[in-house]
């Protein structure tokens, strides 16, 4: 639970500082994507207040990086989630050195609010059962969360991301600063990004398919290892994985949706 309130905090406090750089300044970039490179030079200066979300969001990503290796639990998809992060923090240092700092924060906009969603909806399932009693308030609030989790997945990442930073960094980059340097390289990264959104939205799809379907009656991570599976594995990403015996998974993005089997974990 620490470690999901810690990301329910710094998500919530860099999407709220984005969105406030989007909505609260006179920022045009969200409801004109284009302008995003209007009078873009190299070498400009960086305002300081899309500095300091760069500054913080390097940070956090540099560190989960370390975290994926080293502190959690390996799961089906823990090498895709590095590559996330590696790619995340490429974009976050090239984007600075190349004065596309501007895209960066309608990209840090467009991704930060669903893990607000499920690091919130985490917290809830983990309140729902505790002391010995079951709390139904905690309860509706991890169902919800996990419904608005699954919808602000695909309108932030699946179609507002490729709207409004990929035509703008596609195309529209073209067309103010025709020989804009570094445009495939830069392109190439929020296209992987993209497909990384992607794959991991089928998670999803597949988890509601076999919820409405009755497959399944209780949350579960389809990217975790089975017991078998985690024999294979080097000890001490085994014993992390058959730990994980006593509790069910539902997520994506090396962040999850937790049920818990019995109170007290």
């Amino acid at each position: 639970m620490p470690e999901s309130a810690w990301k329910f905090l710094f998500y919530l406090g860099s999407w709220s500082y984005s969105a406030y750089l989007l909505f609260g300044t006179d920022y045009p970039f969200f409801h004109d994507p284009p302008s995003v490179f209007h009078d873009w030079m190299p070498g400009m200066a960086v305002p300081r207040d899309i500095a300091a979300a760069y500054l913080l969001q390097g940070s956090f990503y540099g560190h989960s990086i370390y975290a994926t290796l080293y502190m959690d639990t390996w799961r089906k998809d823990s090498v895709v989630m590095l590559l996330h992060h590696v790619v995340t923090l490429i974009l976050i240092v090239s984007s600075y050195a190349f004065r596309y700092h501007n895209v960066g924060i309608l990209v840090l906009f467009l991704h930060d609010i669903s893990d607000v969603q499920l690091e919130f909806t985490k917290l809830n399932i983990y309140f729902k059962s505790r002391g010995g009693s079951y709390h139904r308030l905690h309860a509706l609030a991890a169902d919800l969360g996990c419904l608005s989790f699954g919808f602000s997945w695909f309108w932030f990442r699946l179609y507002w991301f490729p709207l409004k930073v990929l035509y703008a960094t596609s195309h529209c980059s073209l067309r103010a600063v025709p020989d804009i340097p570094f445009y495939f390289f830069f392109n190439a990264l929020l296209l992987l990004l993209t497909l990384m959104n992607l794959y991991w939205f089928l998670y999803i799809v597949a988890f509601a398919a076999k919820v409405l379907t009755g497959q399944v009656r209780e949350l579960k991570d389809l990217r975790e290892y089975d017991t078998a599976e985690a024999q294979s594995l080097k000890p001490s990403k085994a014993e992390e994985a058959v730990a994980q015996s006593s509790v069910t998974f539902f997520g994506t993005g090396g962040v999850r949706c937790r049920h818990l089997t019995h109170p007290g974990l």
